[in-house]
C-alpha cells in the first residue's frame, strides 16, 4: 500500500492596498488559493483540509492572475472573472463556493439568503461555516455574505478588510450599530 505523495503548489506574493496577499497556484496556473500574508497559517490549514499534505514552493503566479488581481484593486471590479480557480472540498462547500461570484460586485447577500437560493433555506450555519473555509478570498467573494441585519460579520481576513473590499466594490454600508448600555 503506498502513501498518497504531498499535492505541491506554488506560491506567490502580491502589494494590495489592503495588505500583502498569498497566491497560491498549480502546475496547470490555476488558483488553488488566495489569503493575506499576515494569515499564511489560515491558508495552510485550509489547503490540508482540502488536500492533505501540500508542499508549497516559491515560484511567481502565472500574469494572468496576478493582472487581474492587480486590476481588481485599481477598480476593475469584472477582472476576477478571467481568473480560473479550483477549489476541493465538500460538495456543499463547492456549491456554496461555486454560488459566491454569482454575487454582483458591488452588492451584497445575506447567509440565509444564500441558503434558499442553495435550496437549503435551514443550511444558514452552514453556509457561513462553507463560507469561513473559502480558501480563495476576493476571488471567491466570501466577503459579499453579511448579517441579515446588514451587519458585517466575520471574515477570515479581518473586518476591517471586508470593509474596504465592500466599499471598495460601491457597497454603501450602514454606520457600524452602537451597543446600548444597561444600567444595573
Amino acid at each position: 500500500m503506498s502513501a498518497k505523495l504531498p499535492e505541491t503548489f506554488f506560491l506567490d506574493r502580491l502589494k494590495t492596498p489592503i495588505g500583502p496577499a498569498l497566491l497560491v497556484s498549480d502546475a496547470d496556473g490555476t488558483l488553488r488559493a488566495f489569503d493575506w500574508e499576515d494569515h499564511a497559517e489560515r491558508v495552510t490549514e485550509l489547503l490540508r483540509l482540502q488536500y492533505g499534505a501540500v508542499v508549497l514552493r516559491d515560484a511567481r503566479a502565472p500574469e494572468a492572475i496576478r493582472a487581474a488581481l492587480s486590476g481588481y484593486f485599481e477598480g476593475d471590479l469584472a477582472s476576477l472573472r478571467s481568473i480560473e480557480w479550483r477549489v476541493a472540498g465538500t460538495p456543499f462547500q463547492r456549491k456554496v463556493w461555486t454560488a459566491l461570484p454569482r454575487i454582483p460586485a458591488g452588492t451584497t447577500m445575506s447567509y440565509g439568503a444564500l441558503a434558499a437560493k442553495l435550496k437549503a433555506p435551514n443550511a444558514m450555519r452552514a453556509v457561513g461555516h462553507a463560507n469561513g473555509s473559502n480558501p480563495i478570498s476576493v476571488v471567491v467573494p466570501c466577503h459579499r455574505l453579511i448579517g441579515a441585519n446588514g451587519s458585517l460579520v466575520k471574515y477570515g481576513g479581518g473586518l476591517s478588510r471586508k470593509r474596504w473590499l465592500l466599499e471598495h466594490e460601491g457597497v454603501v454600508l450602514k454606520p457600524a450599530l452602537k451597543r446600548r448600555s444597561v444600567a444595573i
